[in-house]
């Protein structure tokens, strides 16, 4: 087991480790959101002082930002405030502060050198999100036939077939993946579990590199995740993100953990605070600020924050043996990818369904949708549009148009679900032993889960089994 203050070995990558690109985290500006910190914390009594209004302003100038950004970042908190304790925001000030004067624009100088560069940075983000909507077509014609004619998860017959013809063609493996499997059922023989007892993992993995962008979306993601309502999630997430700390702040319900909790990762001894930028490395993705509350009862906890963080508590500070760590932090760490981080805020699916509906409006506001489902909607669009820039909103156009023609239906049950049990395989990954899995989601959802059985049925998976060797962390044939 391991302990919160003396295991200083492990969680470590191995000698070659080469940290990928990060990407799929959800995306804040980090000079935006110290703003927005400032902004929330001037509103929180509904009247904004000169004297409020002076720092705000000297912020802005110190940080240098966009005073347009700004100025929308501001009605959109505005708004929401307003809508939610139902008073009117006032500004005590006789002349208009620079921030919500019209904006001038100077035909020459340092003014028009900042549009063109306003203008650069608008094409880059158009160019990336064309490239990933290349990479999602590309990835539209691979057909997934993984085990795809085993309709029970827990039936051992498939997975003894399986064990039988990838022993015969040397793939050791994969081999070993099935009779992890069959061990899991309690339905393996001598052979099988001969097998699984060789190549049980014993310690961490040691990949060669992170997981890519093209590898969350081609090995892990489950099939019924529908990109495109993660897509659409992902471009309204930070807008969402803000409006819920604001009103959670509002209402005294804003979780601000003490500044002692935060914790160095370069210097970190705590192998649960330790196992987070590990498994974010090899996930290809941010490391969220950490905190450790000792004496609160969760394990790899999200906060809601501007920017989010992670706390941990005493469930995973001691107790829990490394493979363990990291299974539930590999799960813990999926959430914050940009597609999927609303579910964090939002985990009811008919809040998740208010949220699609307001971007779609976004996207298309004359969208056609019962009226008592638009009085309900609306104020949430009006309080997101204000926090979106120009690319966004286009993308958000360009959502809606596919959205129909790929026939104007999702389902956010299954998606949801489906999420859950992305999460889920993250966190094998990292863990690497599927007993180890099962065991811990067999405290959260019984026996033989909906999770689990995906678990179960992903683990003897041809892409799971791609996936460990681009890392370089399958099993090698004995010789």
């Amino acid at each position: 087991m391991s302990d919160e203050r003396t295991d200083v070995g492990g969680f470590e990558h191995a000698k070659g480790f080469v940290a990928g690109e990060v990407s799929g985290s959800l995306g804040l500006g980090p000079l935006e959101t110290q703003y927005e910190e400032l902004f929330a914390d001037a509103l929180a009594d509904g009247v904004i002082t000169a004297d409020e209004r002076v720092r705000l302003e000297k912020a802005a100038d110190n940080l240098g930002l966009d005073r347009s950004r700004l100025l929308k970042l501001e009605q959109a908190m505005v708004v929401a405030y307003q809508s939610r304790h139902r008073v009117q925001i006032v500004e005590h000030y006789e002349e208009a502060a620079p921030s919500l004067s019209p904006l001038r624009v100077e035909a020459e100088g340092d003014a028009g050198r900042a549009l063109l560069l306003k203008r650069v940075e608008v094409l880059e983000a158009r160019v990336k999100e064309l490239e990933e909507e290349l990479r999602r077509a590309q990835a539209a014609v691979n057909v997934e036939v993984d085990l795809s004619d085993l309709e029970d998860p827990t039936s051992a017959d498939g997975y003894r077939q399986l064990f039988r013809i990838q022993t015969a063609r040397g793939d050791a493996d994969a081999a070993f993946r099935a009779s992890e499997a069959l061990v899991a059922l309690g339905a393996a023989n001598a052979d099988e579990k001969a097998t699984f007892e060789r190549g049980r993992a014993q310690t961490l993995i040691a990949p060669r590199g992170s997981i890519s962008q093209a590898a969350w979306h081609d090995f892990l993601f489950h099939p019924e995740q529908e990109l495109l309502t993660g897509q659409i999630f992902s471009l309204i997430a930070p807008a969402v993100l803000v409006g819920r700390v604001t009103s959670l702040r509002r209402d005294g319900k804003l979780h601000v953990p003490a500044p002692a909790a935060k914790q160095e990762v370069a210097k970190a001894t705590v192998t649960a605070v330790r196992a987070v930028p590990w498994a974010a490395a090899i996930l290809g993705l941010a490391c969220p600020a950490l905190y450790v509350e000792k004496d609160r009862d969760v394990g790899f906890a999200h906060l809601p924050g501007v920017p989010p963080s992670t706390v941990i508590g005493k469930r995973v500070l001691s107790g829990k043996t490394q493979l363990e760590q990291a299974f539930l932090v590999g799960r813990h760490l999926a959430w914050y990818r940009q597609e999927s981080y609303l579910k964090t805020l939002f985990s009811a699916v008919p809040d998740l369904e208010d949220l699609f509906l307001a971007a779609l409006i976004i996207g298309n506001p004359g969208l056609p949708i019962a009226d008592d489902m638009k009085r309900r909607v609306t104020p949430i669009a009006q309080a997101i549009a204000p926090l979106l820039e120009a690319p966004q909103v286009d993308a958000l156009r360009g959502c809606f148009l596919r959205f129909v023609e790929e026939g104007g239906r999702t389902n956010l049950q299954r998606w949801s679900a489906a999420t859950d049990k992305t999460a889920a395989r993250a966190g094998l990954v990292l863990c690497g032993d599927l007993g180890t899995a099962l065991r811990l989601l067999e405290a959260e959802e019984g026996a033989q889960g909906e999770i689990a059985k995906d678990l179960l049925w992903f683990s003897a998976s041809d892409r799971y089994g791609k996936l460990r060797r681009q890392l370089g962390v399958a099993k090698a044939a004995v010789s």
